[in-house]
């Protein structure tokens, strides 16, 4: 057998021309075997630690909730599983260790045939690579010479383009800006009158209502004034028999000025 290096990083095996290199083999193997299956069962620990830490977290949620109680069993059952897996795995420990140690054995020949083939087969395609590397290489610069001049082509004329349209357009946007400003100020100018008018118009209705307005807010003011003084001396009994009283007077002035409001109302739409 050729000598070579077995890719991969379980088995870092190295074959070698001779019987001593089955021994070696061997004894590689069983070296190894415990060290990666030590590191597997070192990943699976971290992965369940993780999880159930990661639960344990999730379930803290429930913290002074109705379901407290059930948090702290759910929480000490999650840690007495890690405690069960941690003894089943440290229990099989050396069953696995045998088991994976022999199987390694067992293949070894057969890797080793594997890595060998591997290795005779990239050293003959290597040229055939190079080849098809050339072959693809040529094929690309060949695709290249063709399109370049027309992608060449259409970048000058659409650059050409663009300017003689940016030249073209040049002339019409300060135009536009112009007339644009001329008609925000003819726009001002037509609507200023309307803008005055309306504003006279409303200034009219509202001294309209004000005048009309006038003398009820003054008949009211008054009304309240007296009724103010008289409250001062009224007992409370006096008070009570005053609203009963008044009350058909305050639905009277309800009245009028929901006819008042509608009159002003009736002024504006007109």
């Amino acid at each position: 057998n050729a000598g070579g290096t077995l890719a991969g990083p379980l088995y870092p095996l190295k074959v070698f021309p001779s019987s001593l290199a089955k021994g070696s083999q061997a004894a590689s193997l069983q070296a190894d075997a415990p060290s990666q299956l030590d590191q597997i069962r070192s990943a699976v620990d971290v992965y369940l630690t993780q999880a159930k830490d990661g639960a344990i977290k999730a379930l803290d949620q429930l913290d002074d909730t109705p379901y407290q109680e059930l948090k702290n069993t759910l929480a000490q059952r999650l840690e007495g599983l890690h405690t069960q897996i941690k003894t089943l795995q440290a229990s099989v420990s050396p069953v696995t260790d045998s088991v994976f140690t022999t199987v390694s054995e067992a293949t070894a020949d057969l890797r080793n045939s594997i890595v060998t083939d591997i290795e005779a087969l990239r050293v003959e395609l290597e040229p055939k690579r190079a080849q098809l590397r050339e072959v693809i290489e040529r094929h690309m610069a060949e695709y290249r010479s063709q399109l370049e001049p027309i992608v060449r082509e259409y970048h000058a004329k659409h650059t050409a383009e663009m300017e003689e349209l940016k030249t073209k357009l040049e002339p019409v946007m300060t135009e536009l800006r112009e007339k644009i400003h001329t008609n925000v100020e003819e726009t001002k100018s037509a609507l200023i009158p309307i803008v005055e008018s309306i504003r006279a118009r409303v200034a009219t209705h509202v001294e309209q209502a004000r005048a009309m307005l006038a003398p009820y807010v003054e008949e009211y003011k008054e009304q309240l004034k007296q009724a103010y003084g008289r409250a001062q001396n009224v007992k409370a009994e006096d008070l009570t028999a005053l609203k009963e009283k008044i009350h058909p007077l305050t639905e009277d002035i309800k009245a009028k000025l929901q006819q008042i409001f509608a009159i002003v109302s009736e002024t504006f739409k007109s």
